[in-house]
């Protein structure tokens, strides 16, 4: 059974940092491009970053590139964010997913969610003074 869980997750005072963890298990990890989506409140998911099967290749939304960093650990079958500066509008849930393919595809950068075949719960990212 393919399992995501998603940690990491908190409230955070603006400009601060966090970082998520993902842990992937019922699959073979290191075949698979990973990403990170996020739903704000009342909003719809919006695609954060992508990285591909080997952690060679990553790809972030223009809004966000500079602040967040994405990486994994195939030996440990996890994935990560790293969220710097964080603004009260980074305030979403953020999911990580696991891609039908290895590579980052234009479609992933496109934030579609077809692109995916199994997601996380979610963790909550609050960011407020």
């Amino acid at each position: 059974e393919v399992q995501l869980v998603e940690s990491g997750g908190g409230l955070v005072q603006p400009g601060g940092s966090l970082r998520l963890s993902c842990a992937a298990s019922g699959f073979t990890f290191s075949n698979y491009a990973m990403s990170w989506v996020r739903q704000a409140p009342g909003k719809a998911l919006e695609w954060v970053s992508a990285i591909n099967s080997d952690g060679s290749s990553a790809a972030y939304s223009d809004s966000l590139k500079g602040r967040f960093t994405i990486s994994r650990d195939n030996a440990k079958n996890t994935l990560y964010l790293q969220m710097h500066s964080l603004k009260p509008e980074d305030t979403a849930v953020y999911f990580c997913a696991k891609a039908l393919g290895a590579e980052v595809s234009v479609t992933i950068k496109k934030g579609l969610t077809i692109e995916y075949d199994y997601w996380g719960q979610g963790t909550q990212v609050t960011v407020s003074s």
